[in-house]
């Protein structure tokens, strides 16, 4: 049997399109369409990858973990586990960092309460730029890796 010559996928022959990807199949498609033409819609979400890729990204981890659970396709999966990892873990030092914020200025300590709120600050400005920058390579269709997330996301798409 024949594959799928953009996702890999066992494709029956005669097929006329990929049933995981909706990719054109067979010699009729020419390879520079099969490269540049995403899928339409999938069964999975109704949406095409990149857009479902882009989606993971606008709620932060909750997009990412809704997506991650219902859509099966390594792009969309990929992009969800890696928006899980990012705005997860920025969500829970942001909370962290909220509560000695917290405990700072109401324990006296009054040069960690201006340190902490800078270190705060910085933090959140870092994920406002990763937040946008991984929603636009999602939606040009890129496989865009933030290097320490990657290899987490990656081992959550293999479970």
């Amino acid at each position: 049997m024949p594959h799928c010559t953009k996702c890999g996928t066992l494709v029956a022959d005669g097929t006329g399109f990929c049933p995981n990807c909706g990719a054109p199949q067979g010699a009729a498609a020419a390879p520079a369409q099969v490269a540049h033409v995403p899928p339409v819609q999938t069964a999975d979400t109704g949406m095409a990858e990149n857009v479902a890729g882009f989606v993971a990204y606008v709620l932060g981890w909750i997009t990412g973990l809704i997506l991650f659970l219902i859509d099966k396709r390594p792009f969309v999966r990929f992009h969800a586990a890696q928006s899980i990892v990012i705005f997860g873990g920025l969500t829970i030092l942001n909370i962290g960092l909220t509560m000695f914020h917290l405990a700072s200025m109401f324990g006296g300590m009054g040069i960690f309460f201006f340190v902490i709120g800078f270190v705060h600050g910085v933090i959140w400005l870092v994920g406002f730029v990763l937040w946008i920058l991984c929603m636009v390579k999602a939606y040009q269709g890129v496989l865009f890796r933030v290097p320490i997330a990657a290899g987490i996301a990656d081992s959550l798409c293999k479970q």
